[in-house]
């Protein structure tokens, strides 16, 4: 019904349905969440996060159908078959959008654990947003500048500390740590400035996923390389929602990962960083070819 009112409309009535979705499952979200804020036992709060994980899966289940509800868009969603709901992945995805978040959740959806993303430490103190992340254990990380810590020689190395210390939390807990290498939203200015060896792709960031592998390498299943790929008149989020996009392609590559990478020093040793940095190239280099061959098939 909702597909054939105009575009416009339809993505208005996007975010008034989102948002009294996300009303909906807030209110058992943050009871949870403040049960867990003022009963600081581990026991009590580990017991809470079922019923957090539930709350959040079914606000992802109501926002997926929604976009159903009012998209003509194409979905095609591939290599999802073999993967498991109680297990733990590393997601490394391209990123083009905001649409990149609904894509994933749509794409991995009662398929693997729920999605699960750093956040700056500053974050927390956003209001609602912050105790939400936090109650659904989203991994919260200090990032100092070259400058700072050009002042503060003492604190080098502490953020890499509290991202494993973030990521320690996960190793009993079937978790999904979702990373977008390039670390920012790909635009052709972007990638002009940074004169980008690939020709749909920014420049990655290896730091990231080898600091999540160095703290969480032995309870890691396998890498979900995800390639999201847009067809239509541009990738912006709001063309999204209005359904402006007519197909959306979510490829998904499950791959081992590599004992040689586990458990090695990305920081202070450079050989290793080299060879880290060469795996997370040839990945890039193949996603670019994959991007380009589903672009020309149609």
């Amino acid at each position: 019904m909702f597909r054939a009112l105009p575009s416009v409309v339809r993505g208005c009535l996007f975010f008034v349905l989102i948002f009294f979705n996300t009303v909906l499952w807030a209110m058992p979200l943050f009871a949870l969440a403040l049960l867990k804020l003022i009963v600081p036992i581990p026991a009590w709060r580990r017991g809470l996060d079922p019923a957090l994980m539930w709350a959040a899966q079914c606000w992802v289940g109501v926002n997926n159908a929604i976009l159903t509800s009012i998209q003509r868009t194409e979905w095609v969603i591939e290599g999802v078959e073999n993967l498991e709901r109680h297990s733990w992945y590393l997601v490394s995805s391209n990123h083009q959008s905001w649409a990149d978040v609904l894509a994933l959740q749509r794409a991995f959806h009662q398929r693997i654990p729920f999605l699960k993303f750093f956040v700056k430490r500053e974050l927390i103190w956003v209001p609602i947003l912050g105790l939400a992340w936090w109650a659904l254990d989203m991994p919260f990380m200090k990032r100092y500048s070259k400058e700072f810590l050009a002042r503060h020689p003492e604190l080098v190395g502490k953020d890499l500390e509290s991202t494993r210390e973030a990521c320690r939390r996960f190793r009993n807990t079937p978790t999904t740590i979702l990373n977008f290498l390039e670390g920012t939203r790909f635009s052709k200015e972007k990638h002009g400035r940074q004169r980008s060896p690939y020709r749909h792709l920014l420049r990655p960031r290896a730091g990231g996923i080898a600091f999540v592998l160095d703290a969480m390498g032995d309870s890691l299943r396998s890498m979900l390389d995800v390639t999201v790929i847009y067809t239509g008149r541009s990738t912006r989020f709001w063309d999204f929602v209005c359904g402006r996009v007519t197909r959306v392609v979510v490829h998904v590559r499950e791959l081992p990962i590599p004992e040689e990478l586990l458990g090695g020093d990305y920081l202070n040793d450079p050989q290793f960083r080299e060879r880290f940095q060469e795996w997370v190239g040839d990945l890039w280099a193949v996603k670019d070819r994959r991007i380009r061959e589903i672009q020309a098939g149609g």
